[in-house]
């Protein structure tokens, strides 16, 4: 089902991945890329990967947009959880690259239900733990 303002359709297996992430607990985390006209899921992470195993996920010089279930403990001792949309963007892509992520971001976002925090990063420092850690507070 492609959108007439970017374009872009949304394969069914990136909403399946995601409920399963978002019900289930299945994935720790989902890397998507766009391949021609449509967003694919490129890689999914087992539950017992961490933080690094995702970003160093993330290909240092092309867009991707990904999702990551982020655990926490509160300062009350409550374990929480909060899933992150992350649009990467390095500066070292290519400009037309960073044009169509950029054009049909909101409408990938939109497909998945029960994002609870966006970040945008162009370099690995914006999406530092630190960074997701205050972000989930």
């Amino acid at each position: 089902m492609a959108n007439a303002a970017s374009g872009m359709a949304v394969e069914d297996e990136c909403k399946l991945k995601f409920l399963e992430l978002k019900a289930k607990r299945n994935y720790r985390f989902i890397i998507f890329r766009i391949d021609g006209q449509q967003v694919v899921v490129e890689k999914l992470g087992s539950p017992e990967e961490n933080y690094d195993d995702f970003s160093n996920s993330l290909p240092a010089n092309e867009c991707r947009y990904a999702v990551y279930d982020f655990d926490f403990t509160t300062a009350e001792n409550c374990q929480k959880s909060k899933i992150f949309f992350i649009a990467w963007s390095p500066d070292s892509s290519r400009v037309r690259m960073k044009m169509v992520y950029a054009s049909s971001k909101d409408r990938f976002k939109r497909e998945l239900d029960g994002i609870q925090v966006e970040l945008q990063a162009t370099d690995p420092s914006e999406m530092s733990l630190d960074i997701i850690k205050s972000r989930a507070l």
